[in-house]
C-alpha cells in the first residue's frame, strides 16, 4: 500500500477510534499517530517517510562531502603511500553507492549523532537512534512488520511519555496506528509475517500496490476512513 494511503487510513482510523472511546485528542497524539502510520516502512529507503526525512539534495551533499574527504585523505598525508590512495579510493567509492544505500548510510550517521550529541532530548533521542539503526539493517517487511515491533513501539512510547503532562494517550495513538499499517499491508499479495520465526503469513491477497485494482482498494479504504472520521468528529456528540 502506498505511503499516502497509510498516512490517511492509519491516522484517520486511530484518531476516530480514540475519540469514540473518550481519549483526549492532543497535538502530540496526532503527531505520533501520523508518524506511526508511516514508521513500519522506515526499513524501505524509498518509502514516503524516509524520502521526506532524507531528500535527494541531502544525498547530493553527502556525496560531495565524501568526495571532498577522499581528496583530503589523498593530499593530507594522513597515511603513507600507497595507503593514502587506498583510503581515498575507499571513501570516494562510497559516494557512488545507489540512493537506497546512501539513505541507509545517512540513517546510521543520524543515529550516531543522536547517541552522541542529543542528550537534551532524552529519551526520544535514544528511541529515534535505535529505530534508525535497526531499520537500516533489516530487510523490508521484516522485523518492522511484526507484532513484536507493534509491542516494542507501544512500550517505548508508554515509558517515554510517563513524565509528560499530556502523554497518557501517546502509546495508544502510536501502537494502534502502527498496527493499522500492518493490517493494511496484510491486504496485499505479499502480506506480512507477524510472528517470525513462525512461518505463518497474514496475506489476504486483495491487491497489489501500484496496480489498478490496488489503487481501487486503497481509494475504497480511504473513503471508509473519511466516513469514520465524519462520524466520530462531526456526527457523534
Amino acid at each position: 500500500m502506498m505511503g499516502k494511503s497509510h498516512l490517511v487510513i492509519s491516522t484517520g482510523v486511530t484518531l476516530s477510534v480514540m475519540n469514540l472511546l473518550g481519549y483526549e485528542i492532543t497535538i502530540p497524539a496526532i503527531a505520533v499517530a501520523a508518524v506511526s502510520a508511516l514508521l513500519p516502512d522506515i526499513d524501505e529507503p524509498n518509502s514516503l517517510l524516509v524520502r521526506k526525512a532524507i531528500p535527494e539534495f541531502l544525498l547530493r551533499i553527502l556525496q560531495v562531502a565524501l568526495i571532498g574527504a577522499a581528496v583530503y585523505l589523498y593530499f593530507a598525508e594522513v597515511a603513507a603511500p600507497p595507503w593514502n590512495i587506498a583510503l581515498a579510493l575507499l571513501v570516494g567509492s562510497v559516494s557512488f553507492l545507489p540512493g537506497r544505500r546512501l539513505r541507509h548510510l545517512v540513517m546510521l550517521l543520524i543515529a550516531l549523532a543522536l547517541f552522541a550529541f542529543a542528550d537534551d532530548y532524552d529519551p526520544w533521542n535514544y528511541i529515534a537512534a535505535c529505530v534508525l539503526v535497526v531499520s537500516s539493517v533489516v530487510p523490508h517487511r521484516g522485523l518492522t512488520h511484526t507484532l513484536y515491533a507493534v509491542a516494542g513501539w507501544g512500550a517505548l512510547l508508554y515509558f517515554a511519555s510517563l513524565e509528560m503532562n499530556d502523554g497518557g494517550s501517546l502509546w495508544i495513538a502510536g501502537g494502534l496506528s502502527y498496527a493499522l499499517h500492518l493490517l493494511a499491508d496484510s491486504l496485499t499479495q505479499r502480506g506480512i509475517t507477524p510472528l517470525p520465526p513462525i512461518p505463518f503469513k497474514l496475506r489476504l491477497k486483495l491487491m497489489s500496490t501500484g496496480t489498478k485494482k490496488g489503487n481501487a482498494v486503497e481509494n475504497l479504504c480511504i473513503v471508509f476512513t473519511l466516513i469514520l472520521v465524519i462520524y466520530a468528529f462531526v456526527l457523534t456528540p
